[in-house]
């Protein structure tokens, strides 16, 4: 196959990069678990509807595409009827509101449609039938393919073991891109050694484990990790290697001035999401775009491993069919409009509160504890710096909202933070639709301007217990007291 029109129209020149590797087809099967079959003891899953995705490289392109960025995706196709699928599902991707194109430039793969399809009960995955996914022959690459390297900002490549980076040609093209552009380099346990111009390797912790051969330390904890990821380093040549960490964020090794530098460990924000499935993708993307713009590479690593947390707080790749341009919302930490959107799909109640939360105190944690058992969620709408300003005075506020929201969000009551610019919150609330607005015994209901924008949409007000004696501006005082 030639280079293909791009799936949407073409924009103003942005950040253009591509994606290369093993693209793959994703299916789920969703419905409800609620009894056993009476000839084995194995759930019924009565399914409702079938979502196909691209998976493997194509999530990652899919991924980059809803952030708005242009999407080379170099790979190899079948010819058989699930290849019709791969393509709808990428088309489906780029025609959403606000995403990036999709130029998909492919060689013959020789080889049937790899699909992944897990079943899915009550949200909970319950098997998965992989069709198609025997190791395949060599596959052809074309001077398409190898060309599509040349005017690109930055290379992600997505080996799921395949063989279309172990190809020799293409190797020897995307060694010559690393020397020009960031390579952030996606292995896979039987896929190949990454080329050693690549600016960051990222396995994770199992497959950093087995891609080291036993020649490092056994042991899974962080200095176990360290001795892998320095093994690796040295066997590649690479960069540096980012071990992802899962819960607990990642761990980066890099040369410095040609020696091996401390390790680095990027931690992650708690989420209470079930499904890891794609956030090794979602950092990735996440990296590889923040190099391309010109970031650092710790910038770049603290950027993906926020990203990934996000991802699988928002429900995974199940977060997919939500459209792209409204998964957030300005100023968020956790996609609040996710979570107000998932709480709603399982039936339950959206909770928001607001305020400037300048200095954290024990009657702030008490009133977010009290808004959370309101409902099945808790968004916490927090004042930027300019409308604390405004609000409070010159010399206020004492910490940055960004500091601000990382305290909320580390909160377990809190599901997500956003920030907003106003003096109220109420273009924010209007974008969230809580079903409950919920503020302190020390306001009145009824004289709070937000209680009619809650009306509108059939929400209600509430206020809870008020703590005397504790606040921000008391806290200001004594602080400013002792100096």
């Amino acid at each position: 196959m030639n280079i293909a029109t791009p799936i949407t129209g073409t924009r103003d020149r942005g950040l253009r990069i591509a994606v290369v590797g093993d693209v793959l087809l994703d299916v789920d099967l969703l419905g409800r678990a609620d009894r056993l079959s009476p000839d084995a003891p194995v759930p019924v899953v009565s399914v409702a509807r079938s979502v196909a995705r691209a998976g493997g490289a194509g999530l990652v392109a899919t991924l980059l595409a809803r952030d708005g960025v242009d999407v080379v995706l170099v790979t190899v196709l079948g010819d058989d009827d699930r290849v019709g699928e791969l393509r709808a599902a990428l088309d489906a991707t780029a025609s959403s509101g606000g995403a990036g194109t999709i130029t998909v430039v492919a060689g013959p793969s020789g080889a049937p449609t790899p699909v992944k399809t897990r079943v899915r009960g009550d949200g909970q995955a319950i098997v998965r039938i992989d069709e198609g996914c025997e190791p395949p022959g060599a596959p052809t690459i074309t001077a398409d393919m190898l060309a599509a390297l040349d005017a690109v900002d930055a290379v992600v490549v997505a080996d799921y073991g395949r063989g279309v980076a172990a190809d020799p040609e293409l190797r020897e093209a995307l060694e010559a891109a690393g020397r020009r552009i960031p390579v952030v380099w996606d292995p896979h346990k039987n896929g190949s050694a990454p080329v050693p111009t690549a600016a960051v390797v990222t396995p994770n912790r199992s497959e950093a484990f087995t891609l080291a051969e036993g020649g490092a330390s056994a042991s899974d904890d962080i200095a176990g990790v360290d001795t892998v990821a320095g093994a690796l380093l040295d066997a590649w040549g690479c960069g540096a290697v980012l071990v992802t960490l899962g819960a607990k964020g990642a761990l980066l090794r890099r040369r410095d001035r040609g020696t091996p530098a401390v390790p680095h460990l990027v931690p992650a924000t708690p989420s209470d999401g079930t499904d890891p499935c794609g956030a090794g993708d979602r950092l990735a993307a996440t990296v590889a775009s923040a190099l391309a713009a010109g970031e650092p590479l710790g910038d770049a690593v603290a950027a993906g491993v926020a990203a990934a947390a996000r991802f699988v707080a928002s429900g995974g790749v199940a977060s997919l069919d939500r459209p792209a341009n409204t998964s957030r919302l300005p100023g968020d930490s956790a996609d609040a409009l996710a979570v107000a959107h998932d709480t709603r799909e399982r039936g339950g109640v959206v909770v928001a509160t607001g305020g400037c939360f300048d200095l954290l105190h024990a009657g702030h944690a008490r009133t977010l504890a009290a808004a959370r058992a309101l409902g099945d969620c808790l968004i916490v709408c927090v004042n930027s710096d300019d409308s604390v300003r405004r609000l409070k005075g010159p010399e206020r506020p004492i910490m940055a909202e960004g500091d601000r929201s990382d305290l909320l969000q580390a909160l377990e009551c809190v599901d997500a933070v956003v920030v907003f610019d106003e003096d109220t919150p109420e273009a924010v609330l209007r974008r969230i639709q809580p079903d409950v607005w919920v503020k302190g015994g020390d306001y009145v209901a009824a004289d709070l301007p937000e209680t009619g924008v809650i009306a509108a949409w059939g929400g209600r007000t509430v206020t809870v217990p008020y703590h005397p004696g504790r606040s921000s501006t008391r806290l200001a005082g004594a602080l400013a007291r002792v100096g």
